[in-house]
């Protein structure tokens, strides 16, 4: 049987997972992944498994050299003459038939987190977590990382896939050696919960995160006005809601979403142009004076962008390819790898910097770069047979220069990251939308994309990035005994809160409950742990503030 020949041969040991090396010079022991048995690579559509064994594997011009530094397995490809797409690692593991599974997501997630048991097809993207009813494994890479990286188990074998396509055609190296990733590993300590381990593992997964310097709340007007906003709803919202706010020693944020810029002019051509987020539109006027305001009224103005959005005065050489699954696209998105679409990105990032805006909500980039939302890259991120300007350089690598773009440009601002590759965010961004959008309309939304992607995602939370999920739309769609609960647990659970409140949905009662949760999320609050992850999507029993707590999500939806 399976379970006595796992228990015989390895008892799913750190001896069977790790190997513990001592350094000769300090005497320190570590514990580190240990080398793989196969690897292969993908070029041209075609897989070619490399000879060798331990550090070094080679086939025809590739060499795949892989090196201990401490607990960590660096993995570097030298590939010249060739498209690469993606390397694969394998090592020989027996996982037991009862073990759970649980990776993370490309970009943000999709009320699509749980522990599962093994399914050889499932791919869990940066990181792979395997709880065996008493001990918790875990196995990376770490942020920042060049390739993409996704974790395939199967009861007898893991694999580790760094895929290192530029846009959807192999990367042309040339001669220079890629630095493909960093492997790390993990064993759970003695008394140590799955969510225990999960926290210690995110914060060995980024050794530089970029934090707010104290804990970030305030409004939001998307899920109340979806893009019908104005200069006047702004100011409006942000007076009522600035009085509920009490700490005069870390005000909110008053975020302005969609709908502020300017609109292309339509044309009789093929595509509808996107809107120009270098200018303000009738509505709101001169940027400069309505965040002026905003700080008159007590609130940190913050706004919202798109920053690869192309509009009517873009050349079509500056636009990435048309791809083949979306031939009838009506958007069109600048591509990253030309260094005039960088100096115009950052110069919008400084120019909203120069208009008084303290936080700066980018969104879209995934999107925009390939086609595809993050639920959608089950196969694939993209579609094949396209690539950006510069084939040099791999997705990730093209995703980092753009993100360190938006961190130049942006200074002191902070950076909320939405529809951001979170694993590639790590260290760049002081926050990042962790989940997809809640709803102000149904409430079964916001317990599908909020409370999933809090439970699951929200040991992220200040290792890799203050974790944002997503808002309170406390609006006269949703039943307020509903949202009452939402906004309790986000203002709560450590991260950050926003609140997107209609005028008509405000009460005394809810004034009371919003001044409340202000009160807590200005200050530092333990970081809350879903008690029953392990067994709900969708956690309704939590540990917060030292107590337990129970909600009562009553979701019915798929």
């Amino acid at each position: 049987m399976q379970r006595k020949r796992f228990i015989k041969i390895s008892g799913f040991s750190a001896a069977s997972l790790f190997f513990t090396r001592t350094n000769a010079e300090s005497g320190a022991s570590y514990q580190a992944m240990g080398f793989p048995s196969e690897v292969a690579i993908l070029s041209s559509g075609q897989w070619m498994r490399l000879t060798g064994s331990g550090n070094q594997w080679t086939g025809g011009p590739v060499k795949v050299k892989l090196e201990h530094a401490g607990e960590s397995l660096t993995v570097r490809i030298h590939a010249p003459g060739l498209e690469l797409e993606k390397v694969r690692l394998g090592w020989s593991r027996v996982f037991p038939p009862d073990a759970k599974y649980l990776g993370d997501h490309w970009e943000r997630s999709y009320g699509d987190l749980a522990w599962e048991h093994v399914s050889a097809r499932r791919k869990a993207p940066w990181y792979l977590l395997v709880h065996d009813g008493r001990k918790t494994y875990g196995f990376a890479v770490k942020t920042g990382a060049a390739s993409v990286a996704y974790w395939q188990a199967s009861g007898q074998q893991l694999e580790l896939f760094l895929d290192t396509h530029s846009g959807g055609s192999g990367v042309v190296l040339g001669d220079r050696t890629l630095l493909a990733a960093t492997i790390v590993a993990i064993e759970s300590r003695a008394g140590e919960s799955a969510f225990q381990t999960d926290i210690r593992f995110c914060k060995m997964l980024c050794d530089h995160p970029v934090l707010p310097e104290k804990p970030v709340y305030g409004i939001n007007d998307w899920y109340f006005a979806y893009g019908n906003n104005s200069r006047d709803l702004i100011l409006k919202t942000t007076s009522s809601m600035a009085d509920l706010a009490q700490d005069v020693s870390n005000r909110p944020f008053s975020v302005i979403d969609d709908g502020w810029s300017l609109p292309s002019v339509r044309g009789n051509d093929e595509y509808c142009w996107g809107d120009d987020y270098s200018k303000s539109n009738a509505k709101f006027g001169d940027m400069s004076s309505v965040a002026a305001e905003i700080k008159k009224l007590g609130m940190r103005p913050g706004l919202w962008t798109r920053p690869l959005l192309a509009n009517k005065n873009d050349s079509p050489t500056a636009l990435i390819p048309l791809r083949s699954d979306q031939k009838n696209l009506k958007e069109r998105s600048l591509d990253p790898t030309l260094p005039e679409n960088l100096q115009r990105i950052g110069d919008i990032i400084r120019l909203y910097k120069e208009w008084g805006f303290e936080l700066i909500k980018h969104d879209y980039s995934t999107y925009d770069l390939f086609g595809r939302w993050g639920f959608q890259m089950a196969e694939e991120m993209t579609a094949p047979g396209w690539h950006f300007n510069d084939r040099s350089k791999t997705n990730a690598e093209i995703i980092l220069q753009l993100y360190r773009t938006i961190r130049k440009a942006a200074g002191k601002m902070y950076l909320i990251g939405c529809n951001t590759v979170s694993h590639l965010s790590a260290g760049i961004f002081e926050l990042n939308r962790i989940g997809d959008d809640t709803s102000g309309k149904e409430w079964a939304r916001t317990v599908k994309m909020g409370v999933n992607t809090l439970g699951f995602r929200l040991p992220q939370h200040n290792a890799f990035y203050a974790a944002d999920g997503d808002c309170v739309g406390i609006t006269t769609a949703v039943p307020w005994k509903e949202n009452r609960q939402w906004l309790q647990l986000l203002a709560e659970s450590s991260a950050p809160l926003f609140i997107s409140a209609q005028p008509e949905a405000m009460g005394a009662e809810q004034n009371a409950a919003v001044k409340k949760s202000f009160d807590l999320a200005a200050r530092a609050q333990p970081l809350g742990i879903p008690l029953d992850w392990l067994t709900n999507p969708r956690p309704a029993k939590w540990e917060l503030n030292g107590r337990t707590v129970d909600f009562d999500w009553a979701y019915t939806g798929q």
